[in-house]
């Protein structure tokens, strides 16, 4: 798993009520809010009893261990501990990056001093009012990472997983267009003249066949931009444009994918979508149809991933693999470039 990336480590609102023990490529970490406001990080286990810290208690700034009270900084220097003057030799933690954007806690796993915040990605639209949002809890998928990232590279998987909601007869033979860029890979196609797929029906806001682009983008290490745009019919079919009028529904959903450990991940995510920006209810709706669809996706890749365990021989490739294999080629260099540092 690649360490030099930034992470989602979790929700901000789930910091409201203490520290939190989190998996993250392997290494266990705690987080907690300080007096500031500022998220903080540091290898989950106390340096004394190795109790989580994340049973402990939040004090100002500190981490307090609840088994003898050890405190640390957010820097991970101990700077307490009771029942003596001295900080024992070894008693300071690791601490870890983090920063707080779009909602969330991102966490850097890797060298401190590559860290840098402004390679987060830029949302655009986020905070606009012209854009509703809305979100889901965090899912957690029984599945090595590149499963997912594989399934977020893969529009033709819509027609199958998802027919009552993303996908359709529509989705089920048009062929895919692979773009490389230094960030990863993008796998689009537009599904021309077209019946608006369940989903969609009550959202875009003309009646009648569409235009639809799939946008499936996938950043190193496992962060997902998907582009749903639904234009009327005969308005589609070019790449290039940005401004699709008035008549255009347009929806971006963020995946971001934590691996946990080589067979568990956790899959943050949210939509902007630029009809109703004020509707809660719609937003609500939103959430529920989404979080239902990607639960087919949890049900489907936990099985993909048994099945995997269970097979010794490799599986076959086609053609709709293309852009997951080339993704995984080149992470895995970037991986055993970081390994060979």
């Amino acid at each position: 798993m690649l360490k030099n990336a930034w992470y989602v480590a979790a929700w901000a609102d789930e910091l409201a009520d203490g520290p939190i023990e989190r998996m993250i490529t392997g290494e266990a970490v705690v987080l907690w809010r300080q007096d500031n406001g500022e998220p903080a990080a540091v290898v989950a286990f106390c340096s004394h009893r190795r109790l989580s810290l994340a049973r402990g208690r939040v004090a100002g700034d500190r981490i307090v261990c609840g088994y003898h009270g050890l405190e640390f900084a957010a820097d991970g220097t101990c700077v307490h501990v009771p029942c003596q003057h001295a900080v024992p030799k070894g008693a300071d933690l690791r601490a870890y990056r983090v920063v707080q954007r779009y909602g969330l806690v991102w966490i850097w796993m890797g060298e401190a001093a590559l860290a840098d915040p402004a390679n987060i990605i830029t949302i655009a639209e986020w905070g606009s009012p012209a854009w509703g949002y809305n979100r889901g809890a965090a899912m957690v998928y029984d599945c090595n990472y590149l499963l997912i990232t594989d399934n977020l590279l893969d529009p033709s998987h819509v027609a199958w997983v998802h027919p009552t909601s993303f996908g359709g007869s529509s989705c089920e033979a048009v062929p895919m267009r692979i773009r490389e860029a230094a960030s990863g890979y993008t796998v689009s196609r537009w599904i021309l003249d077209a019946p608006v797929t369940p989903f969609y029906r009550d959202l875009v806001p003309f009646t009648g066949h569409a235009d639809r682009l799939q946008h499936y983008e996938v950043r190193y290490p496992a962060l997902a931009v998907i582009k749903a745009v639904f234009v009327p019919a005969g308005q589609g079919g070019d790449d290039t444009r940005s401004d699709w009028g008035q008549d255009a529904f347009l929806m971006d959903s963020y995946n971001f994918i934590t691996p946990e450990t080589e067979g568990r991940s956790r899959y943050y995510w949210f939509q902007l979508r630029n009809v109703r920006p004020d509707d809660a209810a719609l937003s609500e709706a939103m959430s529920a149809a989404v979080l239902a669809a990607f639960s087919e996706d949890l049900a489907v890749l936990n099985e993909v991933q048994r099945g995997m365990d269970a097979c010794p021989q490799p599986p076959i490739s086609i053609a709709t693999d293309a852009g997951p294999l080339r993704f995984r080629h080149r992470l895995a260099h970037l991986i055993a470039t970081e390994d060979s540092r």
